[in-house]
């Protein structure tokens, strides 16, 4: 990581000198975060012909969780879910994307993000900077429903997506479809009813031939 400061969004335009200094932390961080929306993925988007953001994902992932908690295996309290799935993305705009299907990518991606984890939430006052952390390490660790629900969302909404454009991502070179179940296989560790609907997808779509199907041992 090289040495040189970063220069920070809300550097471009200062704030007035006498702003209150916990706010004019507050506001820099949400300065800052507006790169999220710059932030490309992979998933296409249901409604235009681009690819989805960082900001645009973390938001729909918070509608989900408003409309699906019913689904949930275990009882979750929406709102602290809806707050894990709208931090979770932040660190890539440090890190960086790592695409779902993108192995060498993946290398070095847990160390980048705890990287820009503790840089970008760096910037809040230190009481919001620890519980945004905290936040951020329960989604990454999984051990809370919430968190596990939180996870499903994450899986479920690409899978969504890449129905929607008849494959998608799904059409990686060397993805299969058994590439596909086994990493979307998360969301049933929070909900056996939606991984059913997400495998009853991920099959129709081998079926119609939006992926590959895998190829016979021996």
């Amino acid at each position: 990581m090289s040495d040189e400061r970063r220069i920070l969004l809300a550097e471009k335009t200062p704030f007035p000198d006498d702003l209150d200094e916990r706010l004019r932390a507050q506001l820099t961080f949400l300065v800052e975060v507006d790169q999220l929306k710059t932030v490309l993925r992979q998933s296409p988007l249901a409604a235009a012909d681009r690819r989805e953001n960082d900001a645009e994902h973390s938001w729909h992932l918070a509608m989900m969780v408003l409309v699906l908690a019913e689904h949930s295996d275990r009882p979750i309290d929406v709102g602290h879910t809806v707050q894990l799935v709208l931090l979770h993305d932040l660190v890539e705009i440090y890190a960086g994307d790592t695409p779902l299907y993108d192995s060498d990518a993946g290398s070095g991606q847990r160390e980048r993000e705890v990287v820009a984890a503790d840089e970008l939430f760096g910037l809040l006052p230190a009481d919001q900077a620890q519980r945004m952390r905290v936040l951020w390490d329960e989604f990454e660790e999984r051990r809370t429903p919430e968190a596990k629900f939180a996870k499903a969302m994450d899986r479920l909404q690409p899978l969504l997506l890449n129905w929607m454009a008849r494959g998608g991502t799904w059409r990686t070179p060397g993805v299969t479809a058994d590439h596909v179940r086994t990493r979307k296989a998360v969301i049933g560790e929070a909900s056996v009813s939606l991984w059913e609907a997400g495998r009853r997808l991920i099959d129709e779509g081998e079926a119609r031939g939006w992926s590959r199907r895998a190829t016979p041992q021996g």
